[in-house]
């Protein structure tokens, strides 16, 4: 059985932020990071990182500032480069510091994924996993009433309650947790582009994405609406320096259960879609001994 602790992993500029270290009963093989969805709280990925800690990973779930607990979002300035620069950069610090000549691994889920790619320290990474990391902009979304949708949320209900409110009430709205204004208001901007945040030169993705040289596994989602194949292998197309494996999954390789944009790693897929996950893993981090 894993054992779970509390942690606060303190960032540079002084933030702390809520983590969960998930242990194995025997030797640690290497160190997973999870990087959460926007908008979801680390306890969505308990059950996984337990999967993981069973296996002999130590695993780190943690919350984006002004994610979680709930109410920090309004007093919280923080985007999607705050989380990517500063959260990311703590957590991989920390853990790395913790398990020294381990693997260090990540997985990262949506944003999560693109978190690997946008922050420094993942240069620090043995190996990583991308699950549903698609470019989120709007054209990609083939169903128009999703895509109406969509764009409600992000070009007019997020912009109005960022400047209004000063976050994004995502948890009153049945969406996850609430958001920062900042965070709001990037993903609303970057939703436009063509290319997504790759074009949006104050971010300068495409360099930052340049750094990174390892083994990266990509999964898409064939019934996810938000991420068609063409908007994950756009993100793809900018690891330049890493060995790609792409894969797909549907309903049909878990028994027709549904996983769409968030369900991957909901527990009624542990026995069909994790472990393509967890033997991918392991081979980047073989046990010793």
């Amino acid at each position: 059985m894993a054992r779970s602790t509390p942690h606060r992993i303190r960032c540079a500029d002084g933030f702390e932020l809520h983590a969960t270290l998930h242990t194995p009963e025997g030797p640690v093989r290497g160190a997973v990071l999870v990087h959460p969805a926007t908008a979801m709280p680390a306890n969505m990925y308990f059950a996984f990182a337990a999967r993981l800690a069973d296996d002999g990973f130590a695993v780190v779930t943690y919350n984006y500032r002004g994610v979680h607990p709930s109410g920090v979002a309004r007093r919280t300035r923080a985007g999607f480069l705050t989380w990517a620069d500063e959260d990311v950069g703590a957590v991989t610090g920390w853990a790395a510091e913790r398990y020294p000549g381990l693997p260090l691994l990540a997985v990262g889920h949506s944003f999560g994924g693109h978190a690997i790619g946008l922050s420094a320290s993942s240069q620090r990474l043995t190996a990583a996993v991308m699950v549903a990391t698609q470019a989120g902009s709007l054209r990609f979304i083939r169903c128009l009433r999703e895509r109406l949708l969509v764009r409600m949320y992000l070009k007019l209900i997020g912009p109005l309650c960022a400047r209004f409110l000063g976050y994004m009430p995502y948890a009153r709205l049945g969406l996850g947790e609430d958001v920062p204004a900042r965070a709001a208001l990037e993903w609303s901007r970057w939703a436009s582009l063509p290319r997504f945040y790759f074009d949006d030169p104050g971010v300068d993705a495409a360099a930052r994405f340049r750094r990174l040289s390892m083994p990266v596994l990509s999964i898409g989602l064939d019934d996810d609406a938000w991420g068609p194949p063409e908007s994950i292998d756009l993100v793809c197309e900018h690891l330049t320096g890493c060995a790609v494996e792409r894969r797909q999954f549907s309903p049909a390789d878990s028994a027709g259960q549904g996983i769409c944009h968030l369900g991957f790693f909901r527990e009624h897929h542990a026995a069909t879609l994790w472990p393509t996950v967890v033997e991918w893993l392991r081979r980047h981090a073989p046990a010793r001994g």
